[in-house]
């Protein structure tokens, strides 16, 4: 009797104090891991965007879209909008990032206990990721907005500087958070996809792993690389088909299209006039795009925090 009573007995969990300094390098690599891997994934992006908002590139495939943008627009025209991309994801990957590994330990620590933690590990997954995501989206709505101007509008502005400025001087601030919305119900399945998905596979892995194996994986990089990329790409699909839909209608909505009033209502009309098949176009190149994003991004945070001396994130997995 007593050792069941003992046995119920939630015990304090001993959650890592992080410090300034350790968020900061969580940020830093944050940073520049969505930067690298989002700068990288440009042509992607650009053709993956025209095929969604751009009436001439409706028929085409990714592998004929982007030979139609080289043969008209140069092989430069692969790389519209690659400036604002770059700070973009600069300032919302160290955010985002940073901000899930603190929202993660407070969730925690408002659980109470480790028993309470595992079994609520889903919602702190998920909490974290969405507060994280929020504040981030804070910094990315104009260089998103600013980026999507320039590859949907050809000859809109030279670059970075000139069509951000151009964009807040005709629109104002209302223009550059016109897809504040629609970025949240895009950035925010993103990053719960991301986030969760990844943890859960990493789960999955250690418990149906023997401890002679972990003891290989620990001493094997190749083994460990396998790992983190495999989740990575598992994250990476669930991330575009949960934003998808949302990454279509943000698109449409920074190219001026849609009916005028609110903000939901716009984003209702426009759902329904592209019905399913039409929030899904162009789902096939972002899938690719997305898969490496996530999986890159997370080797380059993992690999920047090791050469930064930060500590490893909070692991709340069930044992």
């Amino acid at each position: 009797m007593s050792d069941t009573k003992a046995s119920s007995v939630s015990h304090p969990f001993n959650v890592p104090q992080f410090t300034k300094k350790d968020y900061t390098s969580f940020f830093l690599a944050g940073a520049l891991c969505c930067t690298i891997s989002h700068g990288a994934m440009t042509p992607i992006d650009v053709v993956k965007t025209r095929i969604q908002i751009d009436p001439t590139y409706k028929t085409h495939s990714f592998v004929s879209g982007t030979r139609h943008i080289i043969a008209t627009e140069g092989p430069r025209g692969l790389l519209t909008g690659f400036g604002p991309t770059a700070v973009g994801y600069l300032a919302q990957g160290g955010a985002k990032f940073a901000g899930y590994e603190y929202w993660k330990k407070a969730f925690v620590e408002i659980a109470g206990s480790q028993e309470n933690a595992v079994a609520n590990r889903t919602a702190i997954y998920l909490g974290a990721a969405t507060v994280a995501e929020f504040f981030a989206d804070i910094l990315l709505t104009p260089l998103e907005a600013t980026r999507i101007r320039l590859v949907s509008q050809r000859g809109y502005a030279t670059g970075l500087v000139s069509g951000f400025t151009r964009l807040a001087r005709e629109g104002g601030l209302r223009e550059l958070y016109a897809g504040f919305l629609p970025i949240l119900c895009k950035q925010i399945p993103y990053a719960i996809g991301q986030f969760t998905v990844n943890e859960f596979c990493h789960e999955v892995v250690l418990r149906s792993t023997t401890e002679e194996l972990k003891q290989k994986i620990a001493k094997s990089g190749t083994l460990k690389f396998s790992i983190q990329l495999g989740c990575g790409v598992i994250a990476g699909f669930a991330a575009a088909i949960l934003s998808h839909p949302a990454d279509t209608l943000l698109s449409q909505i920074n190219k001026g299209h849609g009916p005028t009033g609110s903000m939901p209502h716009r984003l209702a009309v426009l759902a329904r006039e592209a019905g399913f098949k039409g929030l899904f176009a162009g789902l096939g190149p972002r899938m690719i795009m997305t898969a490496g994003l996530v999986s890159s991004q997370f080797l380059m945070y993992g690999a920047i925090k090791d050469a930064l001396g930060a500590p490893a994130g909070l692991e709340i997995h069930k044992a």
